[in-house]
């Protein structure tokens, strides 16, 4: 019988508000180190809200978060990147007027690393994403929106993250790099232990990539398992618009 992984993320209890609103209720959920977790959800439910509080860009008002055992609480946005957490959010944060390659060495400026370390690193994520590599003295606001999601993607891992948290990673992007950010996030996923918390409301999607599921309404969740688990009904009451 195959011991369960630990959980290189614990979120107990949280809540969070905007603007005075409550957006979180209480979120209880864990990722597994070397594993996929999808965070799912009709819009406007807390998804988002969710990854920012672990990064520590959105205050938490009630619950623990811990990261690798330890509390995130206190620790500012720089720190939880250092302790090994990458957040690539909507929009990609892509610096426009940079070049690709400019773009992936700031990747590197979180971890700093010998020249040779630094090389292989790069390497790796070539391989993985040879559209980067063939677009390196490119401007990264002429990329299209799938190259950029690929670039925010490689920037990330350039910090060796032992948490990789991707919002949307799927949306606005055509059918055939969906595919290619699929495989890759197959590929990537466990190396090391390497976790991905991974906020998307493509089903099939998560059905490919994913290893658990917790579905979000109203600032809860309100399923949650293994994703084969990740029925018809669920779908039809908390993710179907």
């Amino acid at each position: 019988m195959t011991a369960p992984a630990a959980s290189i993320l614990e979120l107990q209890g949280v809540e969070a508000d905007i603007g005075g609103s409550r957006i979180l209720r209480g979120v209880t959920l864990q990722v597994e180190a070397g594993r996929v977790a999808c965070l799912m959800g009709r819009n406007g439910v807390g998804k988002t809200t969710t990854l920012r509080a672990v990064m520590g860009l959105r205050p938490i008002r009630a619950g623990t978060l811990a990261f690798a055992g330890a509390p995130l609480a206190g620790l500012a946005v720089a720190q939880r990147a250092l302790a090994g957490i990458a957040y690539v959010p909507q929009g990609r944060d892509i610096f426009p007027h940079l070049t690709v390659e400019e773009n992936l060495r700031l990747g590197l400026v979180t971890r700093p690393r010998p020249k040779a370390e630094v090389r292989a690193d790069l390497e790796e994520v070539y391989a993985l994403f040879p559209v980067v590599k063939a677009m390196l003295g490119r401007k990264g606001g002429v990329l299209s929106g799938g190259q950029q999601q690929q670039l925010a993607i490689a920037r990330a891992l350039l910090m060796r993250p032992r948490l990789l948290m991707l919002d949307e990673p799927t949306e606005g992007i055509q059918p055939s790099i969906i595919d290619e950010i699929g495989d890759t996030l197959g590929r990537i996923k466990g190396r090391g232990g390497l976790a991905i918390l991974l906020v998307e409301q493509y089903v099939d999607f998560c059905k490919r990539v994913g290893d658990t599921f917790f579905a979000l309404d109203r600032g809860v969740v309100v399923a949650s398992g293994a994703i084969a688990g990740l029925t018809e009904e669920v779908v039809q009451k908390h993710l179907q618009v």
